[in-house]
């Protein structure tokens, strides 16, 4: 096991891992994603409303003037939720990348994406909103990084409008960013005028750029798929690298996007099946089931009666946290983290869940899930909420049965190496 750990393959994978969670662009990435939890736990409010007054309560139909009322700030959260992804993700690259107005780079960022993928009837006075949702986000992403990197560029080599000393700040800026807006622009809408014309007008940016990313994005958002991401998860955590952040810059994207048309299907009262709402990024959730990456709860369980008082004194630390799905104080205070013994059963449990996890879609014992929800909620609440099925709300508890059944051998083994150590440091 350690010449594994120390194997080339496992050194590529930690250098690999840090280089994207130190990349920039993606820690961009990340932090907009993170901070998009207000919008979107807004919206599901009222869509869980409109939920159960509908369907559970039947206190109006889900054509009625009131469920319309009720329903309109998800559709101003997650149906344009690809504005706020750019103006959020352009502000934390532009941060990242120390250009001196943020705010300022963030609208030019938003200015780019609306022309660029939305058109203006003036004589309708109507948006198109086809791409203002989560299919906009992957291209909003392409639009962040040119106008800032265009931005950037402008800057390190000083063109733009100059402007007298004696001028206000807020002028200056605006100044400032008249030109890398104009070229920004004039990259990205040129390149969809030149999609239009090159394909008859059968695609544009968006359209196209999408029909290209569906294919590495089928093979990745599949059941096996999924099983190999997560696995490079619990390997990336091995090392101490972020693995879940890794991959969730990768995949939020694609998981809001399905998200979002499981709420549209359930608002126009199509009944939600495996056969017709199931998507494989609906299992990446089942990698923390049992109380955070690596299902470390049921570990800690066990160790609340261990005879090691390292492991005693951790699981007690980590059990409360690890409900709400916090398992830092058990991956660094076991520690999992370069632990041969504790690594495999917290890899293990990872495919175990998604299949399982998978099985019971299939089956048809979980419900499919149509609320988005991104809360950090103690175990089975976010199951619950997102789906409003009691089963679904059970499953996460009874994943504790094979999660803890895999990591009890390697728990008997670790602690019987740490009593004799703590025997051996009381005996010196």
């Amino acid at each position: 096991m350690e010449k594994f750990f120390n194997s080339k393959f496992m050194k590529w994978l930690e250098t690999f891992g840090q280089k994207v969670s130190t990349n920039k662009f993606m820690s961009a990435i990340q932090g907009g994603m993170m901070s998009m939890m207000a919008p979107i736990m807004v919206g599901s409010i009222f869509s869980i409303i409109c939920a159960v007054g509908c369907n559970v309560l039947h206190l109006f139909e889900a054509d009625s003037t009131l469920y319309k009322i009720i329903y309109s700030p998800y559709d101003m959260t997650m149906n344009v939720i690809s504005v706020w992804v750019v103006l959020l993700v352009g502000n934390n690259y532009a941060k990242n990348l120390k250009l001196k107005n943020p705010v300022m780079t963030a609208i030019n960022c938003l200015c780019v994406f609306f022309t660029t993928v939305s058109k203006y009837d003036s004589a309708a006075a109507t948006l198109d909103a086809s791409y203002l949702d989560s299919k906009g986000m992957f291209i909003g992403f392409l639009v962040v990084w040119v106008t800032c990197q265009i931005e950037k560029y402008c800057v390190e080599k000083d063109i733009r409008i100059k402007m007298p000393e004696v001028c206000p700040p807020s002028l200056t800026a605006s100044f400032n960013a008249i030109l890398p807006l104009l070229f920004a622009l004039l990259v990205c809408y040129g390149a969809e005028v030149l999609v239009s014309l090159l394909t008859g007008g059968a695609f544009s940016l968006a359209s196209g750029f999408m029909a290209l990313l569906s294919y590495p994005l089928g093979a990745l958002i599949s059941v096996p798929g999924m099983l190999v991401l997560a696995v490079l998860a619990g390997l990336m955590w091995s090392f101490g690298i972020h693995g879940t952040m890794v991959l969730v810059s990768v995949l939020m994207a694609p998981m809001i996007m399905s998200a979002t048309e499981r709420a549209t299907m359930y608002a126009q009262g199509i009944k939600l099946n495996y056969d017709n709402a199931f998507n494989a990024s609906m299992l990446f959730g089942s990698i923390a089931a049992c109380g955070g990456t690596g299902n470390t709860l049921p570990l800690c369980l066990m160790g609340l009666r261990s005879k090691s008082e390292q492991i005693k004194a951790v699981s007690k630390l980590g059990a409360v946290p690890g409900w709400f799905g916090i398992n830092e104080p058990v991956t660094f205070g076991m520690p999992i983290m370069y632990n041969p013994v504790l690594c495999v059963p917290y890899i293990l449990t990872l495919p175990i869940n998604m299949i399982l996890t998978w099985l019971a879609y299939r089956v048809g014992f979980l419900k499919i899930p149509f609320i988005m929800m991104m809360a950090l909620l103690p175990m089975g609440f976010g199951g619950f909420l997102s789906s409003l099925s009691v089963t679904n709300f059970l499953w996460d508890y009874l994943l504790m049965i094979p999660d803890g059944l895999i990591y009890y051998p390697f728990f008997k083994a670790y602690e019987k190496q740490l009593v004799e150590e703590e025997q051996a440091a009381a005996n010196a």
